[in-house]
């Protein structure tokens, strides 16, 4: 499974059924879990664990240093989870410390080609990144979010949960759960309701989503207001208390 032209460092650990293509360059530091697929040309390297049963396409750069200038060669790490699909030509880079250290992806994700992950970067499951997306140091991206085509991400900003942009959005401030977002800069259309409504979100859910939003954009409240009523709103509604609790962590503010 591991062909002749690949270069892989003693110290690296492959797991059972691990596939290594053609040239690829495996680090010292590099942990690769069962069942993964690494393709021709890849170049993995840094304190990078990878989970298991992912597929990385050819010609990827996973676990270089941060394009950061304050990186000064600690030991951070990039970890990757499991079952994820990685498509061609992207770069995943190495935490710092001036963070939590780590640039972490969970599971059953699809990144398309081109995609950038920066140092620090925190997505979570279930995400789809269409091609060119890009992120900048220190994001956070929730669960089932998708980004658009060439969308890109300003420093330390937060996308929600569930959250969808538009192609070649520009986003320098945090998107709320739920709520599809395109433009430059990004602004607020909706909330996602048909892709709730395939994940199976219940009616009352869907309801009580759309009249948070309304809450939130269109009743001219200010913001601190809108935090007050959707609270009262998210009593026995689950899925608004999250978007309560996202509000509440907002700090570079959100998209209005």
């Amino acid at each position: 499974m591991i062909h002749p032209s690949a270069i892989i460092h003693p110290g690296a650990q492959l797991g059972a059924n691990v596939s290594i293509g053609p040239y690829a360059v495996i680090g010292e530091h590099v942990v690769i879990g069962d069942g993964t697929t690494v393709g021709a040309h890849t170049v993995i390297n840094g304190h990078t664990l990878i989970g298991r049963d992912n597929h990385i396409f050819q010609f990827n750069s996973l676990g270089e240093i941060p394009q950061d200038k304050k990186y000064a060669g600690e030991p951070t790490r990039l970890e990757i989870g499991d079952r994820n699909t990685i498509r061609e030509f992207c770069t995943f880079n190495l935490g710092t410390v001036q963070d939590t250290g780590v640039t972490r992806i969970g599971n059953d994700n699809w990144i398309m080609a081109y995609v950038h992950l920066a140092h620090d970067c925190q997505v979570g499951d279930n995400t789809i990144f269409a091609n060119n997306a890009s992120l900048a140091g220190h994001v956070t991206v929730g669960d089932h979010a998708i980004l658009g085509g060439f969308t890109g991400v300003h420093q330390f900003c937060k996308i929600g949960a569930h959250v969808m942009t538009g192609i070649s959005s520009v986003v320098f401030k945090d998107i709320p759960p739920y709520v599809m977002a395109a433009g430059q800069p990004a602004a607020p259309h909706g909330i996602n309701a048909e892709g709730l409504r395939r994940r199976g979100f219940s009616p009352e859910a869907l309801a009580g989503l759309k009249r948070a939003y309304k809450t939130l954009y269109r009743e001219g409240l200010t913001f601190s207001e809108a935090q007050q009523r959707l609270a009262e709103q998210a009593q026995g509604i689950p899925e608004v208390r999250l978007l309560v609790d996202f509000l509440s962590q907002a700090e570079r503010g959100i998209i209005r």
